[in-house]
């Protein structure tokens, strides 16, 4: 199944929410000691992943990535 034009323009991240994911990124990365390209690259997918699929507020997207444990 080819996707529709509309589906893929669903999927682009605008400017401010490139930002936000970047931020959250940055602080899971420092709280964690992330330093492998696998853990980061994982990170990241599912960073985006959690805000595609509604995670949109920053504090959410940090509570759900940072363990509280560690």
């Amino acid at each position: 199944m080819i996707p529709s034009p509309i589906a893929q323009a669903q999927n682009v991240l605008n400017h401010a929410e490139v930002a936000l994911c970047q931020r959250v990124f940055d602080h899971v990365v420092s709280v964690k000691k992330i330093t492998s390209d696998p853990q980061r690259q994982d990170l990241a997918s599912r960073i985006i992943q959690s805000y595609q699929h509604g995670v949109k507020d920053e504090d959410s997207l940090l509570s759900l990535l940072i363990d509280v444990r560690s």
